[in-house]
């Protein structure tokens, strides 16, 4: 198998789990009522802990420690899409971005757990089982709020409008796309887009919301590529304040 298309594979997801989870962390503290505060920051947390999974198999196949690979990078080596680089000070935007990551991962996973790379198989199936309850959690709420007054299903519109389009940055396809879906190792990055298309798509409408157009939706393309919003250098600052101070350190 080609090792180095399954290493930028294995960046692009581990960056996306790594970054969303750190999004979703912004969270604690300031939920909009306690259940959600506790909900986000658990969820947060699993999909920390599933970014640490997947650098652990990139460190296998010759890379560096899974805290070097996360917290030794500069903002333009990472390799995740946009949709997960902006900041979440509002729940609408923050509800809307996580249901339609969370079926992108879904899709993903489901295809993955099936990959000729068994390491990579395996870890999709444990995965796909912890990220259920994440997806049910999306779906029920973005439900709820879609169907409950003209105030909730208004703000939720809007999150929708504005992050459709951003979304379809999950499924840049990058050079090594191609040789990954020869080898059955994930089918191309376009393939995952029809199908994660046709289940929200069908579901938004369900909640009462219109699936705005994505015309321009390569527009929010170049994630994988390492160029990025403005959001993700001073996110990744963040990330590594601590380890900045001393890189050399023994926790």
């Amino acid at each position: 198998m080609n090792v180095t298309a399954i290493k930028d594979l294995l960046f692009r997801i581990a960056d996306d789990k790594l970054i969303y989870g750190h999004r979703n962390s912004e969270w604690i503290g300031i939920g909009p009522v306690l259940e959600e505060d506790i909900a986000f920051a658990s969820m947060a947390q699993d999909e920390v802990g599933h970014a640490q999974a997947y650098y652990e198999l990139l460190h296998q196949l010759g890379e560096a420690e899974p805290d070097q690979l996360a917290f030794m990078r500069a903002a333009g080596e990472f390799r995740c899409c946009q949709l997960v680089e902006y900041p979440t000070d509002d729940y609408a935007f923050a509800l809307i971005r996580h249901y339609l990551f969370e079926i992108a991962d879904k899709i993903r996973l489901q295809e993955l757990s099936h990959s000729r790379y068994r390491p990579l198989a395996e870890l999709a199936q444990k995965i796909a089982r912890e990220e259920k309850y994440h997806q049910m959690h999306a779906q029920t709420f973005v439900m709820q709020l879609g169907k409950a007054n003209e105030e909730s299903n208004g703000r939720l519109q809007a999150a929708l409008d504005q992050l459709y389009p951003i979304a379809f940055g999950i499924f840049e396809p990058t050079v090594h796309s191609p040789v990954l879906a020869k080898e059955q190792v994930q089918p191309l990055e376009d393939s995952l887009m029809k199908a994660w298309r046709a289940e929200t798509e069908q579901f938004l409408r369900q909640c009462g919301l219109k699936v705005p157009s994505a015309a321009n939706f390569i527009d929010h393309f170049g994630g994988r590529s390492g160029k990025h919003t403005p959001h993700l250098p001073g996110l990744i600052a963040e990330m590594t304040e601590v380890i900045s101070l001393d890189p050399q350190a023994s926790w």
